[in-house]
């Protein structure tokens, strides 16, 4: 990872794995038909309303501030993606969850209840949301309210390679988060949630701990 030299303007654009598997194939498999734009190196808290110059500066210190090398690891980027909102809209949408996290231990085995996950979004409203399990031989999910109701999210959200095999997406109101069948080492992924309106996020951490030498030793 390295900085730009942001003194002129500097497009730096790289392939991913997966990119790079579609180039090869042939220019039919490799077709961009979405992209996303982020801003994840500014710091907002940095525009300054009382800088002696004018309004002209006071956004210098973020346009002075130096630009990261694109990296291919979707984990560590785009992570805070540009939205667009009515021109009416005075507040950001902030995504709100019922829990701040899951965790299925060993006391319980594999028989603990499911874990409910209610989204609810402040400021403006989200008709219905993105629920992404990463991973899901940590635990399983299914749909508790508004199934397939309306479109996924507008915002796209890009998995690791390591996720994306074993993840699961549905549109809903709310999940259950069932604990995963017995794993060999305790193991935990992250759950994602959008706002399909808005474009809002929000994620929790799941962990499984129920791990198969635990279940066999009860």
């Amino acid at each position: 990872m390295g900085f730009l030299n942001n003194t002129t303007v500097t497009v730096d654009a790289i392939l991913t794995k997966k990119g790079r598997e579609l180039l090869a194939q042939g220019t039919e498999a490799f077709n961009i038909t979405k992209f996303a734009l982020s801003d994840d190196e500014v710091d907002y808290n940095l525009f300054d309303v009382t800088h002696p110059n004018g309004s002209d500066s006071f956004g210098k210190v973020i346009e002075n501030m130096p630009l990261l090398e694109a990296i291919p690891d979707e984990n560590h980027v785009m992570r805070y993606k540009l939205i667009t909102l009515p021109k009416t809209t005075s507040k950001m949408p902030v995504v709100s969850l019922s829990v701040d996290s899951i965790t299925f231990d060993t006391a319980g085995g594999l028989g603990q209840p499911n874990r409910l996950v209610t989204a609810t979004t402040a400021n403006v409203t989200d008709s219905s949301y993105t629920f992404i399990l990463h991973d899901q031989s940590v635990a399983s999910m299914i749909v508790s309210e508004g199934a397939g109701s309306g479109v996924g999210a507008t915002t796209p959200f890009f998995l690791g390679e390591d996720d994306a095999p074993n993840s699961k997406t549905v549109v809903a109101k709310s999940v259950n988060i069932n604990v995963g069948q017995g794993v060999n080492v305790v193991k935990a992924t992250q759950l994602t949630i959008i706002g399909n309106d808005t474009g809002a996020t929000n994620s929790i951490t799941v962990t499984n701990k129920v791990t198969l030498n635990s279940i066999m030793g009860r």
